[in-house]
């Protein structure tokens, strides 16, 4: 009797849990076992998480991954991880740590030790760092910021749709951190590259994405250069930061089914 691969997506930052699930549909009928949970402090609904910005308001990196931890301890197996942004910086810190057999990090946000900081990645994350201040608020972005740091690559109809269904407000305090990791020796940014017996680990990037720029995820694959497990990068070329929400969102997801059966990680294992 095969038992299902518990499958864990974390979103990042300005979209909702519920933005997953296409995913989860496709996943669940490809014989895993997915969830969605959001950040500690989500409400359930869109709606709810627009009418209620100030509950996801002061939690910062270390806290999303508490959270994920302790729900990954209720799981009957280590599971997959997948994750979109910051939710990719959250997958490779619980991966470092033993905690998952396997993650996707997509368009994720940059780790402590990566360098490049683009013009694009400052623009699409001035709507926090403009004013001290939200790094204790949540912080939300308007239709034509979300276009920007977002919806890019897509028809601005599209864009527009995708804000309108997913976009949330974030907490400001996760990307603080970030900023300013390469300054801090304890970095809450800080991920365990060097782990040799961790899970494989699959690097995605957009070739147009304006938050987190192709450049980033490969100086993110360099810093595991001295880990001996699988690192592997695949980079879509013509897609933004919405490439898991948009119209194009199937082509990723096939191709991680892909990559994850390529590594054994098959339902049953």
């Amino acid at each position: 009797m095969t038992v299902p691969l518990p499958v864990v997506f974390i979103h990042g930052l300005w979209l909702h849990s519920t933005s997953w699930q296409p995913w989860i549909d496709l996943f669940r009928a490809g014989g895993y076992d997915p969830s969605a949970p959001g950040w500690p402090g989500d409400p359930a609904t869109v709606e709810e998480a627009r009418q209620n910005p100030e509950s996801i308001a002061g939690y910062g990196i270390d806290d999303v991954v508490e959270h994920y931890a302790t729900l990954i301890e209720a799981l009957p197996a280590p599971p997959l991880l997948i994750g979109h942004s910051f939710g990719g910086m959250i997958a490779q810190k619980l991966l470092g740590q033993d905690r998952a057999a396997a993650a996707v990090a997509i368009d994720a946000a940059q780790i402590k030790g990566v360098l490049p900081l683009p013009l694009s990645a400052l623009k699409a994350t001035l709507p926090v760092f403009k004013n001290p201040a939200n790094k204790r608020r949540a912080v939300s972005l308007t239709a034509e910021q979300f276009r920007f740091a977002f919806g890019n690559a897509v028809a601005e109809e599209e864009s527009a749709a995708l804000y309108e269904r997913w976009a949330v407000p974030a907490p400001g305090k996760p990307l603080y951190e970030a900023a300013s990791a390469n300054f801090n020796p304890h970095s809450p940014a800080k991920v365990d590259t060097d782990n040799s017996g961790r899970g494989p680990l699959l690097l995605i990037s957009g070739g147009k994405d304006h938050t987190v720029p192709e450049v980033v995820t490969r100086a993110t694959l360099k810093q595991y250069r001295h880990s001996e497990a699988v690192t592997d990068i695949i980079n879509f070329p013509d897609r933004g930061h919405s490439l898991t929400i948009d119209g194009g969102w199937r082509e990723v997801a096939d191709t991680v089914l892909t990559w994850l059966r390529q590594q054994g990680q098959e339902t049953g294992r």
